[in-house]
């Protein structure tokens, strides 16, 4: 039998029939989850997410930050959003919830460490199975990030977020970075290897994110900027 006969009968196999039906129904569950976001987030008003690690215990000095800065950003009407989990995104939970703003949570469904925390608003608890819808609604619905130190999973939002300013695929946002301990070597990273070296960006694209390392500072950022640009709802 030739290389092109087992082709054939591969894609003529009943397992093959059977993956493609399966295929086929995945685009009807994707679409219920955008259409379950859109309806739930389109009336939730200006929100900022707030991105860390799932692994951050509460004696964690970045855990209380979180929770500071989502307080405080109640406090100029901002409702806050997370990723519905444990660590850091409980600890923004937490800081809305005390602060009397919306508390947003888009949870993932994971094989481990991960479950809803109990301070996010019920009818704004929303969970996901699959990351890439949870992510558009992760920018969709804010009107700024806020992103703590956290691991693989924020800094794939994070550089999602970056990736989409830059190329204009969204209107620009704040993207701030808390903790210069933790981001500053990534940051050097990207000036003097990715930028100066190998020349993959532009100069303006580091203009895109900010460093502080204070609650007040986090939140005054997200306020100097739509003090200079139109608080433009996309929700």
């Amino acid at each position: 039998m030739t290389g092109e006969d087992l082709i054939k009968d591969a894609f003529n196999s009943k397992d093959w029939n059977e993956r493609q039906t399966s295929d086929s129904w995945t685009i009807f569950k994707v679409m219920a989850e955008f259409v379950e976001g859109f309806s739930k987030l389109s009336r939730i008003g200006p929100c900022v997410s707030i991105f860390g690690s799932a692994r951050t215990k509460p004696d964690n000095k970045y855990f209380k930050l979180a929770e500071d800065i989502a307080y405080r950003l109640t406090q100029f009407g901002y409702g806050v959003i997370t990723g519905g989990g444990p660590g850091i995104m409980e600890a923004g939970n937490i800081g809305a919830k005390k602060g009397g703003g919306k508390s947003v949570g888009l949870n993932i469904d994971l094989p481990f460490e991960q479950s809803a925390n109990i301070f996010i608003d019920p009818d704004k608890l929303i969970s996901f199975e699959h990351f890439f819808v949870r992510k558009v609604m992760f920018v969709k619905y804010a009107q700024g990030f806020i992103v703590l130190p956290g691991g693989f999973g924020t800094f794939d939002e994070l550089f999602e977020a970056i990736t989409l300013i830059q190329t204009e695929k969204i209107g620009k946002f704040p993207i701030i970075l808390v903790g210069s301990h933790y981001w500053n070597g990534l940051i050097s990273w990207i000036k003097d290897v990715v930028l100066k070296e190998e020349h993959n960006i532009s100069e303006k694209d580091l203009d895109l994110i900010q460093i502080v390392d204070t609650a007040d500072d986090a939140v005054k950022k997200i306020n100097e900027f739509y003090s200079k640009y139109l608080l433009s709802p996309n929700f």
